[in-house]
């Protein structure tokens, strides 16, 4: 299997890109991620789409990434390596990029799942594994009903130890508004006992597509980041722990900023 070797950092060892892929990083390498999305989704229409299989193509999908030059800074690892058991992973969000790398930097320590829109289980040649990733589908329509799925759902994975990541953001957007996160991954969290790992992220080097919005451009001038945060229980009704998470991430995304 295809990983990562991540101990507590990790970030890209620069590499002279060709003239090419210097030129239209963009294209070079759309043309190798749909590659990799095409040979995933045959495998999960055959029913062999495992663990080991989504962390090698999102190991391939983040190689890919720095070969067109995307440069990677990750931090925090050692919270995830030192919690025994699952968790719940409470994110920002910003662009397609976190979903598809997350499972090679998280999938070797532990079993995940994503919280998703029930729209991509119907996503032509995507459905086919994102359904094989036995997620939590929920429909954005229905606050009340969708509670109600990732409570029941949510600590269904969690007792199987797996770990949920939760993007509770009402929309994807490169900026951060904390009144735009909802306690959705903090109440899962109590319902099933678990500890929340925070964590920050700036993706913004995946743009926002004018044609179609997931894929836009590969902008390799800036630098993504994934930063985990130290974990937390859950007491009371969870207002300190919300706080807490979003008070993690705003804290970076500063950081980043200013650094």
């Amino acid at each position: 299997m295809k990983q990562l070797d991540i101990q507590t950092t990790y970030l890209t060892t620069p590499q002279r890109a060709s003239f090419l892929t210097r030129l239209v990083p963009s294209i070079r390498f759309y043309c190798r991620f749909i590659a990799i999305v095409i040979r995933a989704s045959r495998l999960a229409r055959r029913g062999i789409y495992n663990d080991q299989e989504w962390i090698t193509s999102s190991f391939n999908v983040f190689r890919q990434l720095e070969r067109i030059g995307v440069c990677f800074h990750i931090s925090g690892i050692e919270h995830l390596r030192d919690l025994e058991g699952p968790c719940v992973i409470i994110g920002n969000h910003m662009s397609l990029m976190e979903s598809v790398v997350l499972p090679v930097i998280i999938g070797p320590i532990k079993a995940i799942t994503f919280i998703v829109k029930e729209s991509l289980l119907t996503y032509p040649v995507f459905r086919h594994i994102m359904r094989s990733r036995n997620p939590i589908a929920v429909t954005r329509i229905n606050p009340k009903h969708d509670l109600q799925t990732v409570m029941k759902e949510g600590v269904d994975r969690l007792q199987r130890g797996i770990s949920v990541i939760v993007f509770p953001q009402t929309t994807r957007s490169p900026s951060f508004d904390p009144e735009q996160m909802s306690s959705i991954g903090v109440k899962l969290a109590k319902k099933a006992g678990v500890p929340i790992i925070p964590l920050a992220l700036r993706t913004s080097s995946w743009k926002n597509g004018k044609i179609i919005k997931d894929f836009g451009k590969i902008d390799v001038s800036e630098v993504v980041r994934f930063s985990f945060g130290e974990s937390l229980r859950v007491q009371g009704k969870g207002g300190e722990e919300h706080q807490k998470v979003t008070e993690f991430i705003e804290g970076k995304l500063k950081e980043w900023e200013t650094g």
